[in-house]
């Protein structure tokens, strides 16, 4: 018990920092609503929307410090820094295949937002242009809160799901679990689409979850094969992969 709460104290830390990022982030004062922008200031409601995310990612810390271990799911280098259990793999490792996988997961997210561009409408583009994301934010809550909200929580979640109902923990239990949890996320980004495009055509929903789900299916299996850390690493890379590639291509 006292290593799960020196572990989820641990997370809780580093994913406050990754939520402290959007702090980066500057609000369109002028797409909120007059009454909350007349009682609080700017930097007022820039903390108050942290609120949400802070708590999403209390609940996914509980939910992967509970059931990771169930399902043999690892978070090895965190562990070690808190003497919790000695690695199966380097630090240094998982720093190579997060850069590897990372890039390559950039490039294959780049690639599909180049092709599906001019088949893009114009409301969803100015979706984009509305809060425009800063490179620290990127970074830190992409790569670590997103990972924590994501991957140890939703995704350990899920593969527990699936180990609960088949009574196996084989191979097929953890693609079936990061498929799952990867569309199930992409799909979660198809209400704000529908909200800003009254009949939003085939090729924008596929667009949605092949962009949403292809980065998120190799950072799940980073998570399974090489521990949380390494798909931390390699949420940081896909996005700095994308910031070239939005620079170059001009995605955004």
């Amino acid at each position: 018990m006292q290593n799960k709460l020196k572990l989820g104290f641990a997370l809780f830390f580093i994913g406050t920092l990754g939520v402290l990022s959007m702090l980066t982030v500057e609000i369109p004062m002028g797409e909120l609503p007059k009454v909350l922008t007349d009682r609080f200031s700017a930097q007022e409601i820039k903390l108050l929307t942290l609120i949400n995310p802070l708590l999403l990612t209390v609940i996914g810390i509980l939910i992967g410090t509970a059931l990771h271990e169930k399902v043999q799911l690892t978070i090895p280098s965190i562990k070690y820094l808190l003497k919790i259990e000695t690695p199966q793999i380097s630090f240094l490792a998982q720093i190579k295949s997060g850069i590897i996988f990372g890039i390559a997961a950039g490039i294959v997210i780049s690639l599909i937002a180049l092709v599906f561009k001019s088949f893009l409408p114009a409301e969803f583009m100015a979706l984009g242009s509305k809060i425009e994301l800063t490179a620290t934010a990127r970074l830190l809550y992409g790569g670590i809160t997103e990972e924590l909200l994501m991957r140890y929580g939703f995704m350990t979640l899920v593969v527990w799901v699936v180990f609960k109902i088949s009574r196996n923990l084989q191979n097929s239990t953890y693609v079936i679990g990061i498929i799952m949890s990867s569309f199930l996320f992409a799909a979660g980004h198809l209400p704000v689409v529908f909200n800003a495009v009254p009949n939003p055509s085939a090729m924008l929903i596929l667009y949605i979850i092949l962009g949403n789900a292809s980065a998120v299916i190799i950072f799940g299996w980073l998570y399974w094969k090489k521990g949380l850390e390494t798909a931390m690493i390699a949420h940081m890379f896909a996005h700095l992969t994308m910031m070239v590639g939005e620079h170059v291509f001009q995605l955004n």
